[in-house]
């Protein structure tokens, strides 16, 4: 398979590049400057492209590569892929699901107890020596806060069974009820945040879920609630979140993306009821190395003729 060109979308991880160039003929396509002379020039040799959440496969590239049979996300979300095109060309498409459930459900956890119990403000309280002058002000208890959760899938179902050891109240909101789901839903997101102390996101970002976090909903979460992302920045109106968060109409966040990845905005910078993580979900070594091993099988299997680990196009 040496001979197989595969490109490589962006920066993502050392291990997986290191074995996709042990397998085939890997190009990097951040490292190169005439990217559409280099597209012309290797159009006929590239037949696989990896991506990730950040750059994948949109339709003008998709194009651009007239041999592409398969596209593997080395991601769980799809948003940066042009699934319709893919489709329209039998371009097979793979993800990594599964792999980071764990992580980015924990993760989402360690936000909620991060925004509510204030400890990245008590460690710097620590740090300054302010201990010294005094206590550290009260914070806000977690257990038995009532959590919402936008997108009961895989990752939604694990931060709801996390979130019921510390005897939070479940409800969610989907496209759909899940009738065989014990915990209540909510036809619509703004009854949902009205409802709930804390508010997750955890769909699938689509047309459908952008802005799904509007100024309506963050009213109805209020001047107590808490949002948490840890799915996709352009889940949230950012402007409305920033002056929400800012004139106090909403009680905290925790966000692990952002609207424009890597820019944050910098009002959120001075705000102590806010954490801000660069986009980790995922990041542990142990899972990404669990994501690069199936972004690496999914494309031996495409290239034997066998049948892909994880489909999803």
């Amino acid at each position: 398979m040496e001979s197989i060109g595969v490109l490589m979308a962006c920066p993502m991880n050392t291990y997986l590049e290191q074995e996709l160039e042990k397998r085939f003929n890997l190009h990097k396509f951040w490292t190169v400057p005439e990217k559409s002379a280099f597209l012309t020039t290797h159009k006929n040799s590239i037949r696989a492209v990896v991506g990730n959440a950040f750059a994948g496969a949109d339709a003008e590239l998709i194009e651009a590569l007239p041999k592409l049979e398969i596209v593997a996300s080395f991601s769980v979300g799809l948003d940066k892929i042009d699934l319709a095109k893919c489709k329209e060309k039998g371009i097979r498409v793979t993800n990594t699901p599964d792999v980071l459930t764990d992580d980015v459900a924990d993760l989402a956890i360690g936000l909620m107890l991060a925004v509510l119990r204030r400890l990245c403000e008590s460690d710097r309280y620590v740090r300054s020596g302010k201990w010294k002058k005094g206590d550290y002000k009260l914070t806000t208890k977690f257990s038995g806060k009532r959590v919402g959760i936008i997108g009961l899938g895989r990752i939604g179902l694990a931060i709801a069974k996390r979130a019921e050891a510390f005897s939070c109240p479940i409800n969610y909101f989907a496209r759909t009820e899940k009738p065989e789901i014990k915990y209540k839903y909510y036809p619509s997101v703004v009854e949902l945040a009205a409802n709930s102390d804390i508010l997750v996101v955890a769909c699938a970002l689509t047309e459908e879920t952008r802005h799904i976090i509007n100024r309506e909903v963050i009213d109805a979460l209020g001047p107590k609630g808490v949002l948490i992302n840890i799915g996709r920045g352009p889940h949230v109106d950012e402007p409305e979140l920033v002056s929400a968060l800012v004139e106090g109409r909403l009680g905290g966040a925790g966000l692990d993306v952002f609207e424009h990845e890597p820019e944050v905005p910098e009002e959120l910078f001075g705000l102590e009821n806010v954490v801000l993580l660069p986009h980790v979900g995922s990041g542990t070594i142990e899972t990404r190395q669990a994501m690069a091993d199936l972004v690496i099988g999914n494309l031996e299997a495409h290239f034997l003729n066998k049948p892909l680990l994880t489909p999803v196009v």
